[in-house]
């Protein structure tokens, strides 16, 4: 038995909540991941897995093993890390999550020219809305709008933003003028969902904040969508400045209420590369972040 593999699969079963998940990222049957674990199990005289037909559950000592085991490995890629940073041509695979619009907008037209300077190094680009757990879910770098609060994380920020109003040319002539907040009420508002509760826009002139509840005609937690309807004149769309620039150069939407900083969190807005803290920084992170943040700025000003 190959006894570190037996402790990745352990931890991978424990993680993923299920043999059949473990080795879907393994690219191991289930039933070969089972027996690994089993034979880990029979080789330190323990049950670490309550096994049923529902669900899997750690035993009192499985949870200690889990626990120790992470930090075990942990350690082994740190050691890994180190030497990786040594090489001169970083290589392998680099896998990194990205909010949706940012990561169409920004990041894919950047990752030819990077891969072109690092041809041994693959690029494994996953976007979505939600914040993903870096070492729960082997992510090398989150591409993320606030700057992260978690403990053991380290931030660059790529760019200050900030969120604008826009609409259609098409749908300014033909409803009434906006002259403030208050005159969202007669509008119909295209919103980014961010629960249950009520959308609020947060307005502020000369140091002075308002809270607008807006009317919601179409509510949906991606970007790209609330863009293309904007577009198509069916409403006013909250969105951020770098992800409307083409649109706005070309005239398919303009911008609203210019005076007033707008936003539905908070003022503090930019991108931020978010990856594990590390005494030894892969290089195969490195070049990416530093690439990323020359090269995006240029991007967005290009696109301005």
């Amino acid at each position: 038995m190959n006894r570190l593999q037996a402790m990745e699969l352990f931890v991978s079963t424990v993680r993923e909540g299920s043999f059949s998940a473990a080795g879907r990222r393994a690219g191991l049957s289930p039933a070969s991941v089972s027996r690994y674990v089993g034979e880990l199990e029979a080789q330190l005289g323990v049950q670490l897995i309550n096994r049923s037909t529902r669900h899997l559950g750690l035993t009192e000592a499985g949870k200690i093993f889990f626990q120790r085991t992470e930090q075990v490995l942990h350690g082994i890629e740190e050691a890994e890390a180190a030497a990786l940073a040594l090489q001169s041509t970083p290589r392998g695979t680099l896998r990194v999550h990205s909010r949706t619009l940012f990561g169409i907008k920004v990041l894919s037209p950047l990752i030819p020219q990077f891969q072109k300077l690092y041809p041994e190094l693959k690029v494994d680009l996953r976007l979505s809305e939600r914040r993903v757990q870096l070492r729960e879910e082997e992510f090398d770098i989150d591409f993320q709008i606030a700057a992260p609060k978690d403990p053991g994380l380290m931030q660059r920020r790529l760019l200050r933003s900030e969120r604008i109003l826009v609409a259609s040319p098409d749908y300014v002539g033909r409803m009434p003028k906006l002259r403030g907040p208050d005159d969202l009420a007669g509008h119909n508002c295209l919103t980014y969902w961010m629960g249950p509760e009520d959308v609020v826009w947060k307005f502020m002139r000369k140091s002075r904040l308002r809270e607008i509840i807006v009317p919601s005609s179409f509510n949906s937690n991606n970007g790209i969508i609330l863009c293309d309807l904007a577009v198509r004149g069916h409403g006013i769309a909250l969105l951020d400045d770098y992800t409307v620039a083409d649109e706005l150069q070309n005239g398919r939407l303009v911008r609203l209420l210019p005076d007033f900083r707008v936003t539905n969190s908070t003022f503090d807005e930019g991108i931020y590369a978010t990856f594990q803290q590390s005494s030894h920084l892969p290089e195969k992170i490195r070049v990416f972040v530093d690439y990323m943040a020359d090269s995006v700025p240029r991007q967005i000003k290009r696109s301005a």
